[in-house]
């Protein structure tokens, strides 16, 4: 039986929290391709309204190693900025772990800013850690970089998704 390895990731940013929410979050499907076209070539909604339970498929971009995964959204609670979801097929999994589970917050940060939280909880497949603690570091520089992706084509365009 696997263990569950639990990381944190906080960013602080100067985008106003319901600025990033909206954009990061509940955009994510068209922002995402337009800002990182190298990574993400499509979201797609395989099942739901957008709510708890809905299925999506995320195609990345042709030459990653990674083709598609599959994403169940657990909770989405907007007055609270909160979303969560599981990894449920493809992407990161791999051969290690059974899901991953990933709880965002964006929280009010200082000077009309937020603080951009995710805790990511990997449901390892077995109790052989060797070379997991790397693709977590991975998955963790990957999510501050498309974080400061997203931050920056904001910073540059201060008229959309307010």
């Amino acid at each position: 039986m696997g263990s569950v390895i639990v990381d944190v990731l906080q960013i602080s940013s100067s985008i106003p929290p319901a600025r990033l929410f909206k954009s990061f979050i509940l955009d994510s499907d068209n922002l995402m391709p337009k800002v990182l076209p190298g990574f993400f070539k499509s979201f797609e909604t395989v099942h739901g309204d957008g709510g708890a339970g809905t299925v999506k498929l995320i195609t990345w971009a042709e030459g990653d190693q990674i083709k598609s995964a599959k994403h169940r959204t657990d909770e989405l609670d907007e007055a609270n900025r909160v979303f969560k979801y599981t990894l449920i097929e493809g992407g990161a999994l791999g051969d290690d772990f059974e899901l991953v589970s990933y709880d965002m917050k964006v929280e009010d940060g200082p000077e009309g800013g937020c603080v951009y939280k995710v805790t990511s909880k990997y449901h390892t497949k077995g109790d052989n850690h060797n070379g997991i603690q790397e693709k977590i570091k991975q998955g963790h520089e990957g999510a501050k970089a498309f974080f400061h992706a997203v931050e920056a084509y904001l910073q540059a365009n201060p008229n959309e998704y307010n």
